[in-house]
């Protein structure tokens, strides 16, 4: 029993830091308010995380499992329903890590882990996005070359990556607490779906526009 404490006083203090990045940013979260926060001492948190950078690649690799884990379902995607319910799903798991998202160049110019397994997100993302588009060509609901898909998957990997700092360019003081959530993810991802828009037929583009709508219609005032 005596083992385990480690592991879960660990745990603890990478689900504060992950509330105190998120909510402050991490250039702006020391290890000494994140002990603060939970109650305990620095020297407790220095013993399971002996410098910042160490936590914040613990929390950088469970983003980048889920991600990995996440990513796969884009083979899954045969119609448009399909596309929001994943597209929906990325977001969520951004918005849940959305600290990498919102400091992203201030922790790649640091920080060597994330700088070489961003990189690797980045084409998996591109790739999984390419392959959406594919199924959704051969499904006859869109209508694009190789050339225009693979610009098209880009463009949707940049408005992913990016999205949220445009967000809290907009908004600074609230774009990233807890209560703009559902704003968030739902206007991330039908901003990214709205991409695919001129190369869909008559039928097909009138069915993602009434989709985006009635989620529109969900957003908060």
């Amino acid at each position: 029993m005596v083992k385990k404490a480690p592991r879960r006083t660990a745990e603890r203090i990478q689900t504060a830091a992950l509330q105190l990045f998120n909510r402050f940013g991490e250039p702006n979260v020391a290890t000494t308010l994140i002990a603060s926060d939970m109650g305990i001492s620095p020297g407790n948190l220095f013993y399971h995380y002996a410098s910042k950078e160490l936590l914040v690649n613990a929390l950088f690799d469970s983003y980048q499992a889920e991600m990995r884990d996440l990513l796969p379902a884009a083979a899954d995607v045969r119609d448009l329903e399909h596309s929001w319910f994943f597209m929906h799903s990325l977001f969520e798991l951004v918005w849940r890590y959305r600290f990498i998202y919102r400091d992203l160049n201030d922790l790649l110019s640091k920080n060597r882990h994330l700088e070489g397994q961003m990189k690797d997100i980045v084409a998996l993302k591109e790739a999984a996005f390419a392959q959406l588009l594919a199924h959704l060509h051969t499904a006859k609901l869109l209508q694009q070359t190789a050339t225009e898909r693979t610009h098209c998957a880009t463009h949707m990997v940049v408005m992913l990556t990016w999205w949220l700092s445009y967000e809290y360019v907009r908004n600074p003081r609230h774009a990233m607490e807890d209560a703009s959530a559902q704003h968030g993810v739902l206007h991330g991802a039908q901003q990214v779906l709205s991409l695919m828009l001129p190369y869909l037929a008559d039928t097909p583009k009138a069915q993602l526009q009434a989709l985006m709508q009635v989620y529109a219609d969900a957003l908060p005032a």
